[in-house]
């Protein structure tokens, strides 16, 4: 109500010019301009508040805040209600944070918004020939976000023009910016010293919306870098060594705050790499201080006014001195060796040294069937020069690639400029294929015809996740996380058991040689090459632009909203599934294949909880319908509940819902008759995007409590009524022979989202103000 009473904007409005020099956000939006001076304002604000010097995280966090005056702060306790700078959606995401849009209302968006057209294009026979094929097969996806963002005042990159990520990098990440996107590797933007948060598509819409998004003050955690990056460490190997300190969850509800003198000796676009995966470990997001090596990159990028501005305000984007961390790690970057992580799991660290004799202990395949360099982590000029140099070194002694290998450029921009300067020459004369400037493999967009499904096999990537059948859908591919130049060393190799800082290879001419570090530039040295033109801006009235969604679309979907809580008590849910171990968003909602039901709610829910590993049998996608005792697939089984009307609840492990920022994960829970998960503890984004959704996300009191639980049993949440901040909640266990006990659940529901539990959904609650203000 106060968002409302303050006044929703909802139109685009340019913030207060700044009075020092009128600096545009992005070329492409001439009229929204960096507002550093109401940045500077706020933070003055709370600094005097709090009486204490200010990480880099805070000031960019507090700066954004709706209210600085009033805002109760807290780390790790109070939740801050935010103004975001800017929204960035990719197309797998964007569908249904449309539709959710559409659903609204609103007429058009209130701050400056684009789509990313980067998930939709299966990996197969090479970059022009995927291209054209995404372009026919997705077409009704294309139009429909193409016209939805002209009618409502958001941005369209078109399939072609890049992974979402290097596309913000490039145009719309600056020092100092709030940006929230619909995909968990936003952080990247925090390679040029910004603030950026991957979210559900919901939280999209409240910023869009023009109301004040909700984010639970975060923690902030040091990571000091001393000396220098040289040889064949890389940033890549930073984050990689980051990831097995702190595991897959240590980051949570934490920004990760890069500093010290380290810093300098790494590329704006290494600072990104870093920032990209941080994500893996569940951080809220990583940042690096502004520096000259951000500087630069602005002015290759076409952006030195930017940088210009910037260094006038620059004490606000750095970190004050003698602030306080709540945890400080340090890292001596003259002795990081090269690293390589999985499989499996992004934080199962070992130096390269290492990974061939361990990967033989552990019966792990060390012959290597593909290597695949790219993806929004790692897709950089550097990081195409680094893996060039290494090629032309085996090209030289009469080598190519004894793996498969593939190459994902990260932009049209990347893409066009490595052509033109010979790097994605060398790299098809190695053995490689120059695969769309797409996530493709990454994220599961990847027709692999080598293997069969269920062969045991080793593949090495520089992506960022290396789950279970994530890249091909085959449980038994054991992927490995590392630097491009590492992948490109051991695909021409073709084993684990290659260490490039210490073994010989041998030449076509029977000589044995030793690949040397690889050098390159971090910049192009002539300006870059743009490519084709892939943004399509939105017109200055969209009212008139229709937007197609079929009723017999397979594809798209409109919306209805979910229902109301009635007031009782959720009283003998079944368990639709006890799942043991790691159940990541892929888990919950698989991508691959599924991305092309991204805009369809109801078929898309058929993938529900498909691979998640169930308790009572030890199967994925197979559990036992209370109703009838017969076992079946996990959405059937729901499906069935919810014709029954049948309430339902999930048990999960740690950490659930690690992983991507998909809401469907949310969504399809929601949708077929979900009402409560419990779980020893959660992932950030997840557990906002239930909430948002109007499910119950639970963890207990005692994770031992966790044992307690068995599929067969009836669960009932008693004391909804007085359902309150802090207050846990009560959960009865009824058992089959008719024994009863009773646990704690705790929760981190505050009142606003209390009220949206209460409304059905976030969207709903949203609906509900707009009526209640008109």
């Amino acid at each position: 109500q106060h968002a409302l009473n303050s006044g929703i904007r909802r139109y685009h409005v340019a913030p207060v010019l700044c009075q020092r020099a009128k600096v545009a956000m992005s070329h492409f939006e001439p009229n929204e301009h960096i507002n550093y001076e109401k940045l500077e304002k706020n933070i003055n604000i709370v600094r005097k508040r709090l009486d204490r010097p200010l990480t880099l995280s805070e000031k960019i966090v507090y700066g954004h805040l709706d209210d600085p005056a009033k805002q109760e702060i807290e780390r790790g306790k109070t939740y801050l209600r935010l103004r975001p700078d800017r929204v960035a959606m990719q197309d797998a995401t964007a569908q249904m944070a449309m539709l959710q849009f559409i659903s609204s209302g609103l007429p058009k968006v209130a701050v400056p918004s684009t789509i990313h057209c980067d998930h939709l294009i299966e990996a197969q026979l090479g970059g022009e020939k995927d291209l054209r094929r995404a372009k026919d097969i997705n077409q009704e996806v294309y139009n429909f976000l193409a016209t939805a963002g002209a009618k409502y005042g958001v941005g369209f990159w078109k399939p072609g023009s890049g992974i979402i990520h290097q596309i913000i990098l490039e145009n719309y990440s600056y020092p100092g910016v709030m940006l929230i996107g619909t995909d968990s590797h936003t952080p990247n933007g925090g390679g040029l010293g910004g603030i950026c948060i991957g979210v559900g598509g919901a939280d999209a819409v409240d910023v869009m919306a023009g109301i004040p998004w909700e984010l639970k003050c975060p923690k902030v955690i040091g990571v000091k870098l001393t000396g220098k990056l040289s040889g064949w460490s890389s940033p890549k190997d930073v984050i990689l060594k980051v990831a097995g300190i702190l595991t897959v969850k240590g980051g949570t509800g934490a920004i990760i705050e890069y500093h010290g003198p380290g810093v300098d000796s790494i590329s704006c676009t290494g600072m990104a790499t870093i920032c990209n995966m941080g994500a893996e470990i569940g951080a809220t997001t990583s940042v690096f201080p502004y520096n000259a090596r951000m500087k630069k990159y602005l002015g290759k990028t076409g952006r030195a006014d930017i940088a210009a501005l910037a260094d006038e305000f620059q004490q606000h984007l750095v970190p004050d001195s003698g602030c306080q961390y709540d945890q400080v790690i340090e890292i001596n970057l003259s002795e990081l060796k090269p690293h390589i992580n999985g499989p499996f799991t992004p934080d199962l660290a070992h130096p390269v040294s290492d990974i061939g004799a361990v990967a033989e202990k552990e019966g792990w395949p060390v012959d290597i069937r593909v290597g695949l360099i790219g993806s929004c982590t790692n897709s950089s000029y550097e990081d195409m020069g680094r893996s060039a140099a290494v090629a032309k070194q085996a090209l030289a002694h009469g080598l190519k690639c004894k793996s498969m290998f593939t190459i994902t450029p990260g932009s049209e921009q990347i893409r066009a400029t490595i052509e033109r300067d010979g790097y994605a020459q060398i790299l098809r004369d190695v053995g490689g294929l120059v695969l769309a400037n797409a996530c493709g493999p990454c994220i599961g967009q990847w027709d692999r015809k080598d293997i069969k499904k269920g062969e045991k096999n080793t593949i090495v990537t520089s992506y960022n996740r290396n789950f279970t059948g994530r890249n091909d859908a085959n449980p038994e591919t054991h992927a490995f996380v590392t630097s491009p130049e590492i992948v490109t060393a051991l695909s021409i190799a073709g084993t684990l058991k290659f260490n490039p800082e210490t073994d010989y290879l041998t030449g076509s001419d029977g000589k044995k040689f030793k690949l040397e570090a690889p050098d390159a530039d971090e910049l192009p040295k002539l300006e870059f090459d743009p490519g084709q033109d892939t943004y399509q801006y939105p017109p200055k009235d969209g009212s008139g632009q229709h937007v197609d969604v079929s009723p017999t679309s397979q594809r798209l979907q409109l919306l209805e909203p979910f229902d109301k809580w009635d007031g009782k008590d959720l009283e003998d849910m079944l368990i639709l599934i006890k799942v043991k171990g790691k159940c990541t968003t892929d888990h919950i909602s698989a991508a691959g294949p599924w991305l092309k039901f991204r805009g369809h709610l109801d078929n898309i829910s058929n993938n529900l909880l498909i691979g998640a590993i169930n308790t009572e049998n030890g199967k994925a996608n197979s559990v036992r319908n209370a109703l009838t005792q017969e076992f079946g697939p996990v959405p059937d089984t729901a499906r069935y509940y919810k014709k029954m009307g049948v309430k339902w609840a999930v048990i999960g492990d740690e950490n659930y819902g690690e992983g991507s920022s998909r809401e469907h994960a949310a969504l399809e829970p929601r949708h077929l008759g979900g009402r409560v998960i419990i779980t020893k503890s959660f992932a950030r984004i997840h557990e906002t995007n239930l909430k948002k959704q109007g499910l119950l996300p639970l963890t207990f009191a005692d994770p031992a409590d966790y044992n307690k639980i068995h599929p067969v049993d009836k669960l009932s949440i008693v004391g909804l009524a007085d359902f309150a901040p802090g207050k846990p909640l009560k959960c009865i266990i009824k058992h089959p022979n008719g024994s009863q006990e009773t646990i704690m659940l705790n929760h981190t529901f505050n009142e606003s989202q209390i009220e949206w539990f209460q409304a059905g959904s976030a969207l709903n609650r949203m609906k509900e103000l707009q009526q209640k203000s008109s």
